[in-house]
């Protein structure tokens, strides 16, 4: 047992300084997730949930189309591509603020994100649903993970709207956003193989064949 005051002293400022500590990082994941999502700019085939207080005939839930507008109750259609759901609530409150109703609150969610697309040595290439702070290593797994001919080290990455792909490590802190494709490159072993063994094929056939 500690008897000395000052000691004790020290050890519970010490105790109290690894509980603030430990409470700021349990609070530190959550917190950047929600700061991403409300930085998340919506894009076509994104779905949003429109809540307008107190006139529920005029919310509901709307995906935002090939021009990047969705079409909403009364007042029609109105810019979303390339905004954030704050802006897009900004957009909507303003328009019915203008002679349909005073002082509307609005409310925007976005319920479904537009789909990614992983391509190349992955056990089953093709689209699938994005799930908010999705990683490559996760997006790689939900396509079956990688073929026994993959580059596992690197992945290439191109955002919707961009022709550049990016190079990134597939692990848990690479994130894949909405729309992307990801492509898994096969190891150079089996490039050259793909080249080889076709003409192998041929040249065994030419001398079977009488």
């Amino acid at each position: 047992m500690i008897r000395d005051p000052h000691i004790l002293s020290q050890a519970l400022r010490a105790l109290t300084v690894a509980c603030f500590a430990l409470f700021a990082v349990s609070f530190a994941v959550p917190a950047r997730a929600a700061a991403d999502s409300a930085d998340y700019h919506l894009g076509t085939g994104d779905k949003i949930r429109v809540i307008v207080y107190g006139e529920d005939d005029l919310g509901g839930e709307f995906q935002i189309d090939a021009t990047g507008q969705v079409r909403l109750p009364l007042i029609g259609q109105v810019k979303a591509g390339g905004l954030t759901a704050h802006e897009i609530e900004t957009n909507i409150t303003a328009a019915l603020a203008g002679g349909y109703i005073n002082h509307p609150r609005v409310s925007v969610e976005v319920t479904t994100y537009r789909p990614f697309y992983i391509i190349g040595e992955v056990q089953k290439p093709g689209e699938y649903p994005y799930s908010n702070g999705m990683s490559a290593a996760s997006a790689v797994a939900l396509a079956g993970g990688f073929t026994p001919r993959a580059v596992e080290s690197v992945v290439y990455v191109r955002h919707q709207d961009e022709s550049a792909e990016e190079r990134i490590t597939p692990n848990e802190t690479t994130m894949v956003r909405p729309g992307d494709v990801v492509r898994v490159n096969s190891t150079a072993f089996w490039d050259v193989m793909s080249v080889l063994l076709p003409v192998a094929t041929l040249s065994t056939f030419r001398y079977v064949v009488p």
